[in-house]
């Protein structure tokens, strides 16, 4: 048996290190330095060089246990643990000089998420959660809100960036939303969002064509607070990110039936 409290103390102190990396280069940053991967899908030397530092970090935390990152850094598989990454979710905010960004570290075991780290680096905000030892933000603990109803409900979401199938069907999911919630907000990175629902902040986050770099850290820290995710069926087990729908406990029966009636034709 591992220390899953531990290991999530040592994954404190890696995520600092290298926000200390990203801050420092944000002050220096040349946007033209930036490459892209896809549609509106962008890479930096920052995305790298931080997923570089933490593929050294955490192999030193866990030996054992393999890698999923975003960057592809490594690719070491694990027979029972595995890390999953994301160096800095929220890229395309960071190009900008929007200062909302995170730094999302999962642990899987058994190809379920088990401890996670979110750390946001501008707001110097770090959440993290480990199986049956609740959630927490620097060290305070979390829970979900108590709002019982989507119209008591601030929804965050993402929009399609590079996915257009099912766009018609997402804006007439959040035409409705406007008008029977208490807002909409496009934070623009998944892992923040979630975090934020963890805390209270949010009481719903939905998107879809994500990856499990994404949303692993987060799933584990919205199931601590007493959240629920799945993805747009009720699935709450392997969930990819492909889609995601995630809630306190009160309003996520009434969301997953608002979202699926829109987005599962």
């Amino acid at each position: 048996m591992i220390d899953l409290k531990q290991i999530c103390k040592e994954v404190e102190k890696a995520s600092a290190e290298t926000a200390e990396f990203i801050l420092k280069e944000a002050s220096v940053f040349d946007i033209s330095r930036t490459e892209k991967k896809g549609l509106n899908d962008f890479v930096s030397y920052v995305d790298k060089g931080s997923e570089k530092m933490l593929v050294d970090r955490l192999s030193a935390i866990l030996p054992e246990a393999g890698f999923r990152t975003e960057e592809g850094t490594s690719t070491k598989t694990g027979e029972k643990y595995c890390w999953v990454i994301d160096p800095l979710d929220g890229t395309t905010n960071f190009l900008h000089g929007l200062k909302l960004y995170s730094i999302s570290i999962g642990l899987m075991e058994d190809n379920e998420p088990v401890a996670g780290v979110i750390h946001v680096v501008g707001g110097r905000e770090v959440y993290t959660a480990w199986k049956g030892g609740g959630a927490w933000l620097n060290e305070k603990r979390i829970h979900v809100s108590d709002a019982k109803t989507l119209s008591e409900s601030l929804i965050a979401t993402g929009l399609p960036y590079s996915d257009f199938g099912r766009l018609d069907n997402y804006m007439d999911l959040l035409k409705w939303l406007c008008m029977n919630s208490q807002g909409i907000r496009r934070m623009g990175s998944a892992a923040i969002d979630i975090a934020y629902v963890a805390c209270g902040r949010f009481e719903v986050f939905y998107e879809y064509g994500l990856h499990p770099w994404d949303i692993c850290a987060g799933i584990i820290i919205l199931r601590e607070a007493g959240g629920r995710i799945s993805d747009f069926s009720g699935g709450e087990r392997n969930l990819t990110g492909e889609e995601i729908v995630a809630a306190n406990s009160n309003v996520y029966p009434e969301i997953l039936e608002i979202v699926s009636k829109f987005m599962i034709k």
